[in-house]
């Protein structure tokens, strides 16, 4: 998936003169992490088109806040927390809970990718978070509590308990 050009940001100065991060800086940020952070809001979200609004409020609030982060690792961290907070505000929202989600076509190479990826769409989503940080980001479970903000143990415990899922519906039973 490759992250737009709806995600440039023109006009910086216009939205916050007293940024200090320069519109470059912004821009660079965008296509470093653009995909990253779509793919994960696809993932918890289920929709392209609300995970490209979640991707485009999580760059608004960069602007808007203009954090210094310590790292690579510190400014990737971050942005990902905004967007699963996002996310999970999206999901708890009385507007949402009375639509239905479709399922976009995320990327995959063969047929046998997509089932394994439609599998893990029909998990619940607290499953479908952990397990796409996880298996698709590389983030390990202490890394994963901490973006989430839960115990590393529940952590670990969402994804056994994924496993044991997309173990039973491969097998074939239902979910």
């Amino acid at each position: 998936m490759y992250c737009s050009c709806v995600y440039r940001v023109k006009g910086v100065d216009a939205v916050n003169s007293q940024s200090s991060r320069p519109v470059g800086g912004v821009e660079e940020t965008v296509e470093r992490y653009g995909d990253r952070l779509l793919r994960t809001a696809v993932a918890i979200m289920g929709s392209s088109a609300e995970a490209e609004d979640i991707v485009q409020d999580v760059f608004v609030k960069l602007i808007e806040k203009h954090p210094h982060f310590e790292s690579a690792e510190h400014e990737t961290a971050w942005l990902i927390r905004v967007a699963v907070n996002l996310c999970k505000s999206r999901l708890r929202s009385h507007w949402w809970q009375k639509t239905v989600p479709l399922l976009d076509i995320y990327p995959a190479q063969t047929h046998e990718q997509q089932d394994i990826i439609e599998t893990v769409f029909a998990l619940p989503s607290k499953y479908r978070v952990v397990v796409h940080l996880h298996y698709y980001e590389g983030y390990s479970t202490k890394e994963i509590a901490e973006i989430t903000e839960q115990k590393e143990s529940t952590v670990r415990q969402h994804l056994t308990r994924a496993r044991r899922m997309l173990k039973k519906f491969l097998e074939g039973e239902e979910l």
